[in-house]
């Protein structure tokens, strides 16, 4: 079987062949798919694993082992009791724009899926992220990201009742949040703490994703502050580890 040479400066050394150049059979399937898939426009369906299989003249299980990586890695998606190919990842950007802004530069349409918003009193370890009193009321806003009605991610937001009083009356939750918080009450952002680790969706969160309880996610934890330094926000957002990727600029500073 032949296998596809390493061009891309940036895929991995040699193409992920070892160096005592046994290859697993599955392996070298998916490196011929994903060769191929290179040259598809997203949405193009899939041969069936019958067909791949006798393309490459190997097991149909091992084609679906090669074609679950690529479904984990976010090269192919399900579609009705089909696979298509998946069109690159969503880049979002580790900054202080919103997940509207991110996603409307790249040409997608975004959208939001409320699931609820509640008031509470703040717990204890809540309370000291937002700068807040112990039992002090907040919103809970949880929503579904979209992004050309493709659920992508799962999105929780707690801020304090008495900074945002109206959230209940006069916030559409199918629009941006930040956006909200400029325009309507005059709250710019001005900094934020973020944090992200890769973990595998709840039960309950992947049936709101719609994505399978297997599938890797990316977890971002934020807590953002206003121009004036006082803490405003703490967002907990899940996004599919197979749809996103995120980008950040570095420069050099001083030492």
């Amino acid at each position: 079987m032949d296998y596809p040479q390493e061009q891309d400066p940036g895929a991995p050394v040699r193409g992920g062949v070892p160096e005592h150049g046994r290859v697993p059979k599955y392996y070298a399937v998916k490196a011929r798919l994903s060769a191929l898939l290179d040259t598809w426009e997203g949405g193009t369906p899939l041969p069936t694993e019958r067909e791949l299989a006798a393309r490459y003249e190997v097991a149909r299980e091992t084609v679906r082992q090669a074609l679950r990586e690529l479904l984990l890695e976010g090269r192919l998606r399900r579609q009705g009791r089909g696979t298509v190919v998946a069109g690159p990842k969503l880049e979002q950007p580790l900054s202080l724009a919103s997940y509207t802004e991110g996603v409307r530069r790249q040409g997608r349409r975004p959208g939001r899926s409320l699931i609820g918003l509640d008031r509470f009193p703040c717990p204890p370890a809540l309370a000291a992220e937002l700068g807040l009193a112990e039992g002090e009321a907040v919103w809970h806003l949880e929503r579904v990201l979209l992004a050309d009605d493709e659920r992508v991610g799962l999105e929780s937001t707690y801020v304090s009742v008495a900074r945002v009083p109206g959230l209940d009356r006069d916030f559409d939750p199918d629009s941006s949040f930040y956006a909200y918080l400029r325009e309507r009450l005059g709250i710019v952002f001005g900094a934020a703490e973020e944090r992200i680790e890769t973990v595998l969706a709840s039960p309950r969160e992947a049936l709101l994703i719609g994505t399978p309880p297997a599938l890797p996610m990316l977890l971002l934890h934020r807590v953002s502050r206003d121009t004036g330094g006082r803490r405003l926000e703490r967002v907990r957002t899940l996004y599919r580890g197979d749809r996103f990727s995120f980008t950040t600029r570095l420069d050099e500073t001083a030492k």
